[in-house]
């Protein structure tokens, strides 16, 4: 038998249900936070890559303007405003900027990477006679007066404390040489592609 006392007491069953639902205050505060955090790492970010961030235009532009501020306080105010746009986004629209922002990360650490190679070819170059000659083997299209003049004029540069511009010359021959290698393995991995796909088609 239904009991007519049922719901008398000034709620309804569903009015718990309701606010089980609900994130607690703690998982909010947890929310905006790490939004909050998302503009800040978006702000830091050079303005061409902001522009090409997949989000609305209005918090675009509030990103953009907070780049722009100078002041302390102005920009701490406007970052307020940034965190307060990130909150209007859905969840959907905030996955996204968070897979772009990894997708920067990923290519940093990978090009930090190749920097840090690189220097270290250039440092062994000053001070390993082998590394040019191995160097000459795998490129012997370089100007091997021009190189050996660069080291020359390093050295000098490192035990005089002269300004590094042999220094930095080098290390710009290296990573033209290094896009150039990179090119080619390009090429070759479609070669290769090619030389599969016909291989596929004759079976």
């Amino acid at each position: 038998m239904p009991n007519p006392n049922r719901g008398s007491c000034g709620y309804q069953s569903n009015e718990f249900e309701e606010e089980y639902d609900r994130p607690s205050k703690s998982e909010l505060k947890r929310q905006m936070t790490a939004l909050q955090k998302l503009g800040q790492e978006l702000v830091e970010q050079p303005r061409d890559r902001v522009k090409r961030v997949p989000m609305p235009e209005d918090v675009r532009d509030a990103i953009l303007e907070c780049q722009q501020i100078s002041s302390h306080e102005g920009r701490r105010r406007q970052m307020q405003y940034v965190g307060k746009k990130m909150r209007t986004l859905d969840e959907e629209e905030v996955a996204l900027i968070q897979k772009t922002i990894d997708s920067w990360k990923g290519a940093s650490k990978s090009e930090t990477a190749a920097m840090h190679a690189l220097e270290r070819r250039r440092d062994k170059l000053l001070t390993d006679d082998n590394t040019l000659t191995e160097l000459l083997a795998e490129h012997p299209e370089l100007d091997v007066q021009q190189l050996r003049t660069l080291i020359r004029n390093a050295r000098k540069e490192q035990a005089e404390n002269k300004p590094p511009k042999a220094y930095r010359e080098i290390f710009q021959i290296l990573k033209q040489l290094q896009k150039t290698d990179s090119k080619g393995a390009a090429a070759d991995g479609e070669d290769l592609e090619d030389q599969e796909d016909e291989e596929d088609e004759q079976y």
